[in-house]
């Protein structure tokens, strides 16, 4: 028996963290890093969050002594000049949420389609629902930054998925269309035109048409469903394609991408048309090398969640550092 001493008694590790019953030896390996990592993420928020405090708490010092190093009437301007720089950067903030909301106003009527299919929420534990929440917020932040955005939908939105995403402070407010059922009855007049993004698929993609509506499969999965969203896209008998990765770029060692690098390359690809500045703007260095030597190279990518091998730690690693820019732009509706 796997992780078993030779007299019959069970490890030490196996004792602190059982293996989950089902996964094989390679699966429980990389839950035991997973665990790994998320504890020493649980250390390094707190370490932040104290640090930030004792910053703020520098900054608020600094300023009262400067107050009171000061005459009555140079503290007077101090302060004028202080509640003018303020209110300045919030009509800034306040003429800039106006652009987004207009920006992505028209993407709704005449922008491209970009589904993310939240029908797999039934596959996955609650903690790796909430990674995909929080990938689904950086995807719209992201949307909402872009200069011509993409109109994002959200199927399937239902149960625990529904409910965290509800959580998310002004996610009543995003310009998306939400859907409880599935892509096919929101979308069912334009079945013809629905292609579901799977690293399975044949077809390569090499231009976005704007009559489509491209699907990315919203799963975290640890590998656990290969092949489930091509699977169900030809049960369902919609068309299928993969992104001309392999024709610039070789995966360095975990050949998957996250939901919102999905998202971002497609966004990217909007503004520039131009696919190889978008995969390497987005696909971080670590997990690439170029192939310009190969262009027809046959490096195969996993280009939706669906098939994802531990990609929720590296979302997690920029997460930590963009979280509070996410959680600002999203929550401006």
């Amino acid at each position: 028996m796997e992780g078993t001493q030779e007299n019959g008694e069970t490890s030490v590790e196996e004792r602190v963290n059982p293996p989950a019953s089902g996964l094989s030896k390679t699966a429980q390996k990389k839950q035991l890093k997973q665990q790994r990592y998320e504890a020493k993420k649980a250390e390094k928020k707190a370490r932040m969050k104290e640090e930030k405090k004792r910053e703020g708490e520098r900054k608020r010092k600094e300023w009262e002594e400067k107050l009171a190093s000061v005459t009555e009437e140079e503290r007077s301007k101090l302060i004028e000049s202080r509640k003018g720089m303020r209110k300045e950067r919030m009509e800034k903030r306040s003429e800039e949420r106006g652009k987004k909301i207009q920006r992505l106003n028209e993407a709704k009527e005449k922008g491209q389609n970009i589904v993310i299919d939240l029908e797999f929420s039934h596959l996955m534990t609650a903690s790796e629902i909430h990674s995909l929440v929080q990938q689904i917020m950086y995807c719209y932040a992201v949307n909402g930054k872009c200069e011509t955005p993409g109109h994002l939908w959200l199927t399937g939105c239902k149960g625990e998925m529904e409910s965290q995403l509800n959580r998310l402070p002004g996610f009543d407010k995003w310009i998306i269309d939400k859907e409880n059922g599935s892509y096919i009855e929101a979308l069912q007049d334009r079945k013809d035109n629905l292609v579901y993004l799977t690293a399975d698929s044949e077809t390569v993609l090499d231009d976005l048409d704007l009559s489509k509506i491209y699907i990315v499969g919203g799963l975290v999965d640890r590998n656990r469903w290969k092949g489930i969203t091509m699977k169900k896209a030809q049960e369902q008998g919609i068309q299928t394609a993969k992104l001309p990765i392999g024709n610039y770029l070789k995966m360095s060692s975990s050949q998957v991408l996250t939901v919102n690098q999905v998202i971002e390359i497609l966004l990217k690809f909007l503004e520039t048309r131009d696919w190889k500045a978008s995969f390497f703007q987005v696909i971080p260095q670590r997990k690439r090398f170029e192939a310009d030597s190969e262009p027809n190279s046959e490096a195969k990518s996993e280009e939706h969640q669906g098939e994802e091998d531990g990609g929720e730690s590296e979302e997690e690693d920029y997460q930590s550092e963009r979280k509070k820019k996410c959680i600002e732009a999203t929550s401006d509706g």
